[in-house]
């Protein structure tokens, strides 16, 4: 089976840094691939690339079958198979929660009126906040705007699902409520990869974990070298992660 996200020496830069210097990995459909690392490492520079939010300079970048190391690949495309979320929600404070969810529906995907409300409501209660649907942001905690933000991006139907930070904003009962739903996504077989300093999450839920060091693939494996890491950075990496 072919990868759903396949990176071949990605490299990027901003200026004369360059921060992605050869980046090689791939994630198969229905896994979770956790991508971690220190502060600057690279990670969400990787993560970005692989939305189309920033264009690579070098290699080849493969996700669900979009060319993303060719200038003119068509972004349109990538935005129906890709789902995104960020540490902030972005969500809009003047729309409710379910206007929230079916915005993107309307746009994108050109659906409207019942069929739109009908996918925005079983996305939320999905993640647990039917009743929210008339709330707008300011009434919910973080971690309900971040299951909201993850609501949206569900409700696009998308092959594969990117999460960047999405807990580190959050205290740890609210990061628990966020948490559980992506691992309900992984026991439902969604294409996860995610950037994290959760290293129990990563441990439980992913296949595949991806230590990143300057801009480089500096440990690679499943889960299990988390606990018995093969490098000395990454055993420190761990000990004070966890």
């Amino acid at each position: 089976m072919s990868p759903i996200v396949d990176l071949i020496e990605v490299r990027k830069s901003f200026g004369a840094v360059e921060v992605l210097k050869g980046v090689t990995f791939s994630v198969a459909p229905g896994s979770v691939a956790a991508i971690i690392g220190q502060s600057g490492s690279g990670k969400s520079t990787a993560l970005r690339c692989m939305d189309g939010l920033e264009q690579v300079q070098g290699g080849e970048l493969w996700v669900c079958g979009h060319k993303l190391h060719e200038p003119r690949f068509d972004k349109r495309a990538l935005r129906r198979d890709v789902g995104i979320v960020f540490q902030s929600y972005n969500l809009f404070p003047h729309l409710t929660v379910e206007q929230n969810v079916t915005l993107a529906l309307r746009l994108v995907k050109g659906q409207r009126g019942g069929e739109a409300t009908d996918v925005a409501g079983a996305m939320l209660d999905k993640v647990g906040l039917g009743e929210k649907r008339g709330s707008y942001p300011e009434q919910l905690s973080g971690g309900q705007q971040q299951r909201v933000a993850i609501a949206r991006s569900l409700a696009m139907q998308p092959k594969l699902m990117l999460f960047d930070e999405v807990t580190s904003a959050l205290d740890p009962k609210l990061t628990g409520e966020v948490l559980r739903v992506m691992e309900q996504l992984a026991a439902d077989g969604m294409t996860m990869v995610l950037v994290t300093h959760e290293m129990q999450f990563a441990r439980n839920v992913a296949n595949t974990v991806v230590y990143m060091r300057d801009g480089r693939v500096h440990e690679i494996g499943g889960p299990e070298i988390l606990v018995r890491p093969n490098t000395p950075e990454l055993a420190d990496f761990v000990a004070h992660e966890y």
